[in-house]
């Protein structure tokens, strides 16, 4: 069935998790009257049976948070038992020793919102989420979870002053201890994989700036030594540069110099994630204070660049994750990409402008397509892509920011999904577009890999009223690319000048060439023209 497990690492990894499964649990159809989804529900959830013996549908997903941070959500619902899971793992319940008088301490249960109350009651939601009323990422949550896939971790607290949680060898520390007392991959990850008949890899939620990047690295390296060469897609999310006190900025920084250089030696591919410091485009409102809006905008393009990994195969094109991450490792060390997106005119399928109509002069997407079958110095489409969601992106940029000529796009794969675009595609014939992308492929040319479907990302009343478009949609069409250009070297060479000045001698040499690694393999075969490191 071509299943993918996830992990959730950290409170805003599952931030970002929870608008991802909101959105999965929204193309159920659930009577005959509604069209079959083309979404293929078995490769993110799994089948079980509940307390009452019904059957249940539950994410294939571990969510690790610090205690405090799953705020009102409970880890036995309404589906599952605690005497039913000792059943299912055979464990007996036994009579302690002691039989004197036992007092209970509990810390103080945090109350469900109203909308998680609405839900629970069947009845509709009383009021609309707001960043006043969003304190959790459980309280704008639509779905139930295995009590399994609940692990709360007591070494750390949420927000605490005291011990805070946000030093990269925090969470390698915590990660090590916590495998050494029980291993997690037995505990936690087996189970859930051992229920797989064909998995096609796993995705990682994390911090990438933080501690969690930390325990995100030590955690992808032990699957890796588990799973060989399985794809393993790690999403990092890093804070918005520029924000905060130059002390944590530069902790942060060196934390994401730490985590890149680890996730590009063992997974497949990283990508990190955040809302780019410069100005959004003018239909983007968003409140760069609120977890649940960052993460809902991050969530619209994640969400919609990995659709084709999960779509039924007899309905559309199917991108399975590791066609994708061929398509973006052309050297064979590219292992870093970086995501950008689109709001489409549902109309035109072109990009919005300012008063939300179509308006630019870039092609279509399938004029592209076309252009690329004639000739072989044409541009990608990045050109119309106004949002850069992958950090590194410090120029100085207008929100319809053009493609950058200095710069080289060695591999790209996008995903359009709207209605128009799908009769546009019945005019390409696809053998002319293999044969076009292997001869770009072996003359060293930017290489472009397709999918499209007409599901339309749809807009929840757990998602953020972020979009300013008239009329108001109930859905959106929505362009997205993931590339591996060498803007990404860019990137990796500036961190790995600050880690040389900033990182501790013992680890200094070993970060600055594991950098410095990284950042050569976006510039083998490729001379932009440019005379930077001329000597003339």
């Amino acid at each position: 069935m071509h299943e993918i497990l996830t992990l959730q690492l950290g409170h805003r990894a599952n931030h970002l998790a929870t608008h991802f499964w909101n959105t999965q649990e929204s193309y159920f159809t659930y009577d005959n009257a509604q069209a079959p989804s083309p979404v293929d529900h078995d490769i993110h959830f799994r089948a079980g049976v509940g307390a009452r013996g019904e059957e249940t549908f539950t994410p294939r997903t571990l969510i690790y948070d610090l205690k405090g941070g799953f705020g009102g959500l409970r880890k036995w619902s309404g589906l599952y038992d605690q005497q039913q899971l000792d059943d299912e793992q055979g464990v007996e319940g036994a009579k302690g020793i002691w039989d004197g008088n036992v007092v209970l301490h509990a810390d103080p249960q945090i109350s469900q919102s109203d909308y998680q109350r609405s839900l629970d009651e069947g009845i509709p939601n009383p009021q609309a989420l707001s960043t006043q009323t969003v304190r959790y990422w459980s309280d704008f949550n639509r779905v139930f979870y295995h009590p399994r896939s609940i692990v709360q971790i007591n070494d750390y607290e949420l927000n605490s002053t005291l011990m805070p949680f946000e030093k990269w060898e925090n969470g390698e520390e915590l990660f090590v201890s916590m495998d050494v007392d029980n291993d997690l991959l037995d505990r936690d990850v087996r189970g859930l994989a051992e229920e797989c008949d064909q998995m096609q890899g796993m995705q990682i939620f994390t911090g990438g700036d933080d501690a969690w990047g930390g325990f995100a690295s030590r955690y992808v390296e032990k699957l890796r030594d588990e799973y060989g060469k399985m794809p393993i897609w790690s999403w990092g999310i890093e804070e918005e540069q520029g924000k905060g006190q130059m002390a944590k900025q530069l902790l942060r920084t060196i934390n994401a110099a730490r985590t890149i250089n680890e996730m590009a030696r063992n997974a497949s591919l990283y990508v990190p994630l955040s809302v780019p410091a410069i100005q959004l485009p003018p239909y983007v409102h968003l409140n760069r204070d609120s977890e649940w809006q960052i993460s809902g905008l991050l969530s619209m393009a994640l969400e919609s660049m990995t659709l084709p990994s999960r779509l039924r195969p007899d309905e559309q094109r199917r991108g399975l994750l590791g066609d994708i991450e061929a398509a973006l490792n052309v050297n064979g060390n590219q292992r870093i990409a970086q995501l950008q997106c689109t709001i489409l005119d549902p109309e035109t399928e072109l990009p919005r402008t300012v008063n939300g109509y179509a308006s630019h002069d870039d092609r279509a997407p399938s004029d592209t397509i076309h252009a690329m079958i004639k000739e072989d110095d044409v541009g990608l489409i990045n050109s119309h892509l106004d949002m850069n969601l992958s950090t590194g992106n410090r120029r100085s940029l207008t929100y319809a920011s053009q493609h950058d000529t200095s710069d080289h796009t060695f591999g790209a794969v996008e995903n359009t999904r709207g209605r128009v675009q799908e009769a546009r595609d019945q005019e390409l014939d696809e053998d002319e577009i293999n044969y076009a992308r292997k001869r770009r492929r072996l003359a060293g040319l930017s290489v472009v890999e397709r999918y499209h479907s007409s599901l339309q990302f749809p807009l929840l009343d757990s998602f953020p009223r972020i979009f300013s478009m008239r009329p108001n949609p109930a859905e959106l069409a929505v362009h997205t690319s993931l590339s591996t250009t060498t803007d990404i070297s860019k990137r990796v060479k500036a961190l790995q000048k600050l880690a040389t000045r900033m990182v501790g001698l013992d680890e200094r040499e070993a970060l600055s060439n594991g950098l410095g690694e990284i950042s050569e393999a976006y510039e083998e075969g490729w001379n932009s023209g440019s005379d930077e490191d001329s000597d003339d």
